[in-house]
């Protein structure tokens, strides 16, 4: 599956930096992909080879004011010819609307600190979806770090390691993380169609080494979504 796929790509034999705004962009357009890949909606597929369908990586709408998520998808605007992209398989374009969102977001460190915010842009960017298109589907994927150690780089030499005197090691937050992220009442999940937790650990130092966490749950879990949102996508959006 090609989002795991790029997830562990972030990680593995080099430093993540926390502060690029790309990564969530990058690993949402596999979504797209592996809805592709799976072929469960004949109106999915269709919709994307014909280039009907496509995705902007713009991640706004024409002619309506919208909050950019990671991903978006949707019906493409007539007057402006697609972009096939080497290695995908969905086209790029400006859209008139959205038809499927998708939100990433990766607590790699000091998860709790950040907890209330990263919550309050999930449901953000879930209403903003919604408001811009009614109906469309939404899908939130947050990656959650359990490694024992973990060093955080704010520049080419400067860098923090943890657990120390600034927090605590990702394993002792990741359990509180993820309840508060699934909390009914005050988390994010409840905001999305589709909410994924992605359970991983990387200490983030030479040699960045990565593993899953329960990969065959988490591969179960991500093939479960998208087998749901080609469902949602045969049933409602996607002609």
């Amino acid at each position: 599956m090609k989002l795991l796929d790029a997830f562990e790509a972030a990680f593995s034999g080099q430093a993540y930096k926390h502060r690029s705004s790309t990564v969530g962009n990058a690993l949402s357009l596999t979504v797209f992909e592996d809805l592709y890949d799976l072929g469960r909606s004949r109106a999915y597929v269709e919709g994307v080879e014909s280039r009907e369908l496509v995705v902007n990586t713009e991640n706004k709408v024409t002619g309506r004011k919208m909050r950019r998520g990671d991903g978006t998808f949707g019906e493409r605007l007539v007057s402006v010819e697609p972009a096939l992209v080497s290695g995908f398989g969905v086209a790029r374009g400006k859209t008139a609307d959205v038809r499927i969102g998708v939100e990433v977001k990766i607590l790699a460190t000091a998860m709790i600190k950040q907890i209330d915010r990263v919550i309050g842009d999930l449901r953000k960017q879930a209403r903003q979806f919604e408001s811009v298109t009614p109906g469309a589907i939404s899908i939130g994927v947050v990656g959650v770090n359990h490694a024992e150690a973990y060093r955080s780089y704010e520049g080419p030499d400067r860098f923090y390691d943890k657990p120390g005197r600034t927090g605590p090691a990702p394993a002792s937050e990741a359990a509180d993380a993820i309840a508060r992220l699934r909390d009914g009442s005050t988390g994010a999940a409840d905001a999305f169609d589709e909410f994924l937790v992605l359970d991983f650990s990387a200490a983030n130092k030479e040699p960045f080494p990565f593993r899953w966490v329960r990969y065959a749950e988490t591969t179960n879990a991500y093939a479960a979504a998208l087998q749901r949102v080609s469902q949602t996508c045969q049933q409602r959006y996607v002609r």
